[in-house]
């Protein structure tokens, strides 16, 4: 499986320096992270009061999930308006002084925008209901005929990510039933048509416009989804986000089309032309890493999260494979890999990593399911943690993972707010359970999340122990172990060094990076140090005999 004598990645001399190279960065889910008027949802000023926790676990920037105003559809991933801040999250003003106090912390700011679709509350929508079909309103959004004799059919195939058909039916200004609008998402999600020419004036508008009010980048969502194949061919494979898992397999005609990137270029000549080196990070699920790799060529996206990374097994071979052929792609358009283990969509690897090796990802775990193990998936989470963090390039935290929070797989289906939850029929649970706000303190209201016992989806009990008041300062703990990691990872520049295979087993992952030695084990025998090998930092205590399973070593 590894290489049998050490294979140093190609050298990444006269690539042009960055912060966003190596940096890492924290995601933060505004209405889970810190809630300052005790309504029970996070807001922007209890962020504000928060960021000296990431100055001091020693993060380099920040990630805002939505904050605009927005109906809450899809938790703020349906935008009534880009260029404004939602009552439920503050003021405008709000925003303006968490980038000032960020930047006064030494942390950059990186703000989400959703460009695929708008929310159904938006003023172009409204109109786009009162136009003519094919009038000019109509034409910021993916409007269609019906099929069938009345119209009264989808105009092809297609499901919602979130399950169901992606196309609803519209009544016209006259009363009579009309066109149908693609919304790949929710229902209050329509898609933009991103081959109309004034979509896309008015979003280098809207970057322009948070640029000027000094934020540093931009985390673009669905950014692989802007552009559809021309003549919405029917589609019989799975509607989920990746686009595919080989370069052979068939495109989906709604996903990774050739024509976004010309999208990407416009926008990075518009960031280039600020001063602070400004970027662009794409979520985009598309395999191979190969067509990965096309979104941060030099004149496109500066970053582009690794969900190939996410997904893959916890086994030696299937990690040393997906690392291997990332770091391979992203040295091909020299660009940095962007490592990512957690994020608001998907199970919380302190969760995920329990579930039987091989386990298809599951859309959320709740009462009934089979419940993870909390041991094994917190020692398998720190490993792939240090892992993840001793690898080169950028890397990406979402909240309360440096907690060692595990998913809330008993949260009430009463409870629960996904879209993915109603519109599958109440049989995908969907992704709350990696939303709930998290603990700071231990004893006080809402694990201290608020000032009272307000929280808008239910903490566990069990939240209690994780709190960031348990941790600070005690030896061993997951947070300790986080800041150590990214004091060390700083140190050595281990995200701008290089990564060389070292000879192993095929249940051991080996490399060097500089002068770091790093060796996960997942085999069931504990794996011995190179003789003379200092231990500099591990996941989890050492055996006599060296590594054991599920735990991760750096030496020297």
């Amino acid at each position: 499986m590894n290489a049998n004598e050490t294979t140093p990645y190609p050298d990444r001399a006269g690539t042009p320096p960055g912060w966003w190279r190596d940096a890492v960065i924290y995601q933060i889910y505004p209405r889970s992270f810190a809630d300052s008027d005790g309504d029970g949802v996070g807001d922007l000023p209890g962020i504000t009061a928060r960021l000296g926790h990431l100055a001091d676990l020693g993060v380099d920037a920040v990630w805002l999930s939505p904050f605009y105003p927005s109906p809450q559809a899809d938790a703020g991933y349906d935008v009534a308006d880009y260029r404004d801040v939602d009552p439920l999250f503050g003021r405008l003003e709000d925003a303006d002084k968490l980038i000032a106090q960020a930047r006064a912390l030494g942390l950059r700011v990186i703000v989400d925008l959703v460009p695929n679709h708008t929310s159904a509350a938006h003023p172009w929508f409204a109109a786009a209901l009162a136009d003519a079909p094919g009038g000019p309103a109509r034409g910021r959004y993916v409007f269609r005929d019906g099929r069938g004799p009345a119209g009264d059919e989808p105009p092809n195939s297609w499901q919602s990510v979130f399950g169901g058909p992606a196309w609803t039916r519209v009544t016209e200004p006259d009363g009579t039933p009309g066109q149908w609008y693609l919304h790949l998402f929710d229902v209050g999600q329509p898609d933009l048509n991103w081959d109309n020419p004034e979509v896309r004036a008015e979003f280098l508008d809207i970057l322009r416009f948070w640029l000027d009010r000094g934020v540093d980048g931009f985390r673009v969502d669905v950014a692989h989804g802007l552009i559809k194949q021309a003549d919405l061919a029917d589609w019989s494979g799975p509607s989920e986000m990746l686009s595919g898992e080989g370069i052979d397999k068939p495109q989906p005609p709604m996903w990774d089309q050739d024509g976004v990137h010309e999208i990407y270029r416009s926008w990075r000549a518009l960031l280039d032309s600020y001063p602070g080196d400004r970027i662009l990070v794409a979520e985009a699920w598309v395999e191979p890493a190969e067509r990965l790799a096309r979104y941060v060529r030099p004149d496109e996206m500066h970053q582009a999260f690794n969900f190939e990374y996410l997904l893959a097994s916890w086994t030696a071979p299937a990690q040393y494979a997906v690392i291997t052929r990332s770091l391979e792609a992203a040295d091909a358009v020299g660009a940095p890999t962007t490592w990512v283990l957690s994020n608001h969509d998907v199970i919380r690897h302190a969760s995920r990593l329990a579930l039987p090796v091989g386990t298809p990802r599951p859309n959320g775990i709740g009462i009934g399911d089979p419940q993870p193990d909390p041991a094994l998936g917190l020692r398998r989470a720190r490993a792939a943690t240090l892992l993840m963090l001793s690898l080169p390039g950028s890397a990406y935290l979402y909240q309360g993972e440096e907690l060692g929070l595990p998913e809330h797989t008993t949260l009430p289906d009463e409870a629960r707010q996904d879209p993915t939850w109603t519109r599958s029929g109440h049989t995908v649970r969907g992704r709350d359970g990696c939303r709930v706000p998290i603990p700071w303190d231990a004893d006080a209201p809402s694990y201290g999340f608020g000032p009272t016992d307000a929280s808008w989806l239910p903490q566990p009990p069990v939240w209690a122990e994780y709190a960031l008041d348990r941790q600070r300062g005690v030896p061993g703990s997951t947070y300790e172990l986080y800041r150590s990691a990214l004091r060390l990872r700083r140190e050595s520049g281990l995200g701008g060094g290089e990564c060389a295979w070292l000879p192993s087993g095929d249940d051991v992952l080996a490399f060097r990076n500089g002068r770091l030695g790093v060796l996960t084990n997942f085999g069931a025998d504990p794996v011995p140090l190179p003789d003379g090998a200092r231990v500099l930092l591990s996941s989890g205590p050492l055996d006599p005999r060296g590594v054991p399973t599920d735990v991760t070593a750096w030496y020297v």
